[in-house]
């Protein structure tokens, strides 16, 4: 059974129109990329998926489940359980340390304190962090940021991961560990990747690529 199944998705913004008629189905365990031309929609597609936007027309079913017939609180709390995020700016808060970025999205979800930490420790040892515990963002390097982004994805245990551009603000030699690091995270959690690209390295690495072109997957 796919994991995701996005059905004749639509998007206009005002007289723009973005998407017109996106269908996607994904397997569980498959890392597949997004890629097109800047402007194309790849993010706003990404978006309706991790249900941060809602498409004009078509339906996006997550394991099963069609997510825009859900009430708000539902979703958030759906989204929140079920969906990991990384961004191409990791969007760490600066105040706060590494392990308390990763545990961010546990204690929304209501996870013990304890437990979240612990997850937290286990994500950091994966990631080759585990010296980075208490550091703020202020103090790590642009992969080291971009692997705490990516434990903080992994805390709640999602079904999906989407990633926006997670490479795009590295150096060469970081982005190929941050590519390298997905297929390691697929293979040992058996996680869902979608990669939203410009990097055709990555690309070409994917299980599948989508290319988008002028509102359609082609």
């Amino acid at each position: 059974m796919a994991i995701l199944e996005a059905k004749n998705i639509k998007k206009s913004y005002s007289s723009v129109t973005v998407l017109r008629g996106i269908d996607i189905s994904v397997e569980r365990g498959e890392i597949v990329s997004i890629v097109g031309a800047s402007g194309a929609g790849k993010t706003t597609l990404v978006n309706i998926i991790g249900t941060i936007d809602k498409a004009d027309d078509g339906e996006v079913l997550i394991d099963g489940k069609d997510v825009f017939k859900m009430n708000d609180n539902e979703l958030c709390m759906f989204r929140n359980k079920h969906i990991g995020f990384v961004f191409q700016f990791h969007h760490l808060l600066p105040e706060f340390t590494v392990i308390e970025n990763i545990c961010i999205p546990a204690y929304i979800s209501g996870m013990r304190v304890n437990k979240a930490e612990k997850k937290a420790i286990e994500l950091l040892e994966v990631l080759g962090l585990v010296d980075k515990e208490e550091s703020k963002p202020a103090e790590l390097s642009g992969g080291e940021l971009q692997r705490v982004a990516v434990a903080r994805a992994l805390i709640n245990e999602p079904d999906l991961v989407l990633a926006d551009e997670p490479s795009g603000n590295l150096d060469s030699v970081s982005a190929n560990e941050l590519h390298r690091l997905f297929f390691k995270l697929r293979d040992e959690y058996k996680k869902t990747f979608i990669i939203v690209t410009h990097n055709k390295e990555l690309a070409n690495m994917s299980d599948r690529i989508f290319t988008i072109k002028d509102g359609r997957i082609n």
